[in-house]
């Protein structure tokens, strides 16, 4: 099992990135609350990461938080909840307020996330609520502060629709989210972030 990996980001594409760790290149999958507080430069990081392995692929997921890694794992016991979706979720909201939305039986909160619809939100809100309590998730502070890019590549709000599909938004949804929000300007994490935040009010 890979639980941890520290090494220096080559590409990032969310919701991938690729890790250089010693000279092996690892292809991780991570939230957007991950992309958020990476480095812009070509610092080191550290991303608690988790293993998924199926019939057909061997998926690296990677988080910034703990905590965030605890609630994906806690998610993807879930009847009907996929390493997608979850993703979805951690991208969508922080783990602060998925436990808020989870305690508050908020469902029209959670439908508002990627593939999430009335069932899974009811399914999520019955068996996360105690769980979330034992995971002690909802108690660890924000992540910082997003390193902004000092000036935007080209295409960003392209590159940000391709992220948002990625994560299970359908593509005309993906489009109107990202038109309500772009400015010039702004790089491709800060489209995404102001982008689910619109979807989640």
């Amino acid at each position: 099992m890979i639980g941890r990996l520290r090494g220096r980001i080559l590409a990032k594409q969310p919701p991938s990135l690729l890790l250089d760790v010693n000279g092996v290149g690892y292809e991780i999958e991570a939230p957007m609350s991950t992309f958020y507080v990476l480095p812009a430069g070509n610092e080191e990081v550290v991303l608690h990461t988790h293993l998924s392995v199926r019939e057909d692929a061997h998926v690296l997921y990677g988080f910034a938080r703990e905590a965030d890694r605890t609630l994906f794992r806690a998610l993807l016991k879930v009847s009907g909840v996929g390493g997608k979706m979850a993703l979805g979720v951690l991208s969508g909201m922080t783990a602060e307020e998925f436990n808020q939305a989870v305690q508050a039986g908020d469902i029209a909160a959670l439908t508002r996330l990627p593939g999430v619809g009335k069932k899974t939100a009811e399914r999520l809100v019955v068996e996360m609520r105690d769980k979330l309590d034992k995971l002690g998730i909802g108690m660890s502070s924000q992540p910082g502060a997003v390193v902004a890019a000092e000036t935007a590549p080209t295409g960003a709000d392209q590159d940000a629709v391709s992220a948002l599909i990625a994560l299970g938004y359908k593509p005309p949804e993906a489009s109107r989210m990202v038109s309500k929000v772009f400015e010039d300007g702004m790089d491709t994490e800060e489209i995404i972030r102001a982008a689910l935040k619109g979807s989640v009010k």
